[in-house]
C-alpha cells in the first residue's frame, strides 16, 4: 500500500511538472533565450538573405521576453536540407526559424531526391513581399530578345539545384512553350548564377524574383539595358514590368499545359516566405507572427529596407498556409504531367 501512494505522489508531482510546462507563457519562454534564423542558401544569398538579416535588427524587441536573435546560413540542394532540419531534427519550441526562396515547397510534391518534409505540415510564418518571378537573358552573351526567340534558338540558362525555380522553370517551359532553355544546374545561389552571367558563362536565368532586378547591385540591370526580361511566371501580370511581357500561362497550347504551369507559377504568390516546425506550441507561434507582422511595420525596419531597396508587401500566413494547401491538392494527373517535365537528377 505505501508503494502504492508513493507511486500517486510522484505521479501527481510529474502531472504537475507538465503542466506547468505547458503553462509557462511566451514571455517566460523566450526570457534568455535564442531565436536562430536560418537562410536555406549560402551566405551570398541577395534578397533572400537580407529579409531576415533587416529583419533580425528589429524584430526582437517584437517577440515576448526580447530573446537574442541570430542569423546563421544552411544550404542544401536548394533548401532542402534546411527544411527536413526544421521538421525531423531542430527543437518544436519557436527558436528555430526557416527562411527559403519559395520553390522548395514544390519539392516534396514532385518526390526531388531527398525531401523528407511536408509543406503542409509546417507553421507558416509570412512573407516580407510578393515579387513575382520572371526570366530573361544578359544581353551581352545572346541575341535572344523576346520569348518567340528563345522558342528558336538555344539558350544557356543558370540553375541551383533541380527542385528549384531556377531550374524548374526553364525545363517546364521547354515542354508547353517550346522553349529550347539549356539549364545548367550546380550553382551555390542566385548571386553565383549572376556571376557567371556577367562572365560570359551563361546566357540568362528564369525562375527568380523581378525583386532581385530592382535593388542592390543590379538595380542598374534594366536601366542600362544590360538584362532583358522575357516571360513573367505569375499567375498574373505585374506591375512594374512591361505588358508586353507575355506571361507563362498565356502561352500555353491547351488547358491541360496552363493547368501545368499554374501548379508551377502558384508558389510566386509566396514571395520570401519563412517557417517553423508542425510542433511549435501554438502561443509561441501566434507570438511570433505577430511579432514579425509588427516588425514589418517598424519605422526602423522600413528605413533598412529602403536603403537597400527592398520591397515590402506583406503576405499573411493564412495565405501562404492556402498557396500550399491548393498545390499539394492539384490534380494528380496534373501533377504526373510536372513531374515528367522536370529531371528528377
Amino acid at each position: 500500500m505505501a508503494r502504492f501512494f508513493t507511486r500517486l505522489l510522484i505521479g501527481s508531482m510529474l502531472a504537475g511538472f507538465a503542466t506547468s510546462a505547458s503553462a509557462q507563457t511566451p514571455e517566460a519562454f523566450y526570457r534568455g533565450k535564442t531565436v536562430t534564423m536560418y537562410i536555406g542558401t549560402g551566405e551570398n544569398a541577395g534578397v533572400v538573405g537580407a529579409y531576415p538579416h533587416t529583419i533580425a535588427q528589429v524584430i526582437r524587441k517584437y517577440i515576448p521576453g526580447n530573446p537574442n536573435v541570430v542569423v546563421t546560413n544552411m544550404p542544401g540542394a536548394g533548401g532542402i536540407k534546411l527544411a527536413n532540419y526544421i521538421q525531423s531534427v531542430a527543437p518544436q519550441d519557436g527558436t528555430h526559424w526557416a527562411f527559403i526562396t519559395r520553390g522548395f515547397v514544390l519539392a516534396p510534391l514532385l518526390k526531388a531526391p531527398g525531401a523528407q518534409f511536408d509543406p503542409t505540415k509546417f507553421n507558416w510564418i509570412g512573407s516580407p513581399s510578393r515579387s513575382p518571378s520572371v526570366g530573361g537573358v544578359w544581353t551581352a552573351n545572346t541575341d535572344v530578345r523576346t520569348i518567340g526567340d528563345a522558342m528558336r534558338k538555344e539558350v544557356v540558362i543558370g540553375a541551383t539545384a533541380p527542385s528549384q525555380d531556377t531550374a524548374i522553370f526553364p525545363n517546364a517551359l521547354n515542354r508547353p512553350i517550346g522553349t529550347k532553355f539549356k539549364v545548367i544546374t550546380g550553382y551555390a545561389s542566385v548571386p553565383a548564377i549572376d556571376l557567371a552571367l556577367q562572365k560570359g558563362e551563361l546566357d540568362g536565368k528564369v525562375g527568380f524574383a523581378y525583386s532581385l532586378l530592382t535593388s542592390g547591385s543590379n538595380a542598374d540591370w534594366l536601366p542600362d539595358g544590360k538584362f532583358k526580361i522575357l516571360v513573367q511566371l505569375g499567375l498574373e501580370k505585374a506591375k512594374g514590368i512591361s505588358p508586353d511581357v507575355p506571361l507563362a500561362l498565356d502561352l500555353a497550347k491547351t488547358a491541360e499545359d496552363r493547368a501545368v504551369l499554374e501548379i508551377l507559377c502558384a508558389p510566386g504568390a509566396m514571395g520570401y516566405p519563412s517557417f517553423m516546425g508542425p510542433g511549435v506550441p501554438a502561443d509561441r507561434l501566434w507570438a511570433v507572427r505577430k511579432a514579425y507582422e509588427d516588425a514589418l511595420k517598424d519605422p526602423q525596419f522600413l528605413e533598412l529596407a529602403a536603403r537597400q531597396q527592398l520591397e515590402i508587401d506583406y503576405v499573411s500566413p493564412r495565405e501562404l498556409e492556402k498557396t500550399v494547401r491548393t498545390l499539394y491538392e492539384a490534380p494528380p494527373s496534373a501533377i504526373e504531367r510536372v513531374m515528367q517535365m522536370i529531371p528528377n537528377g
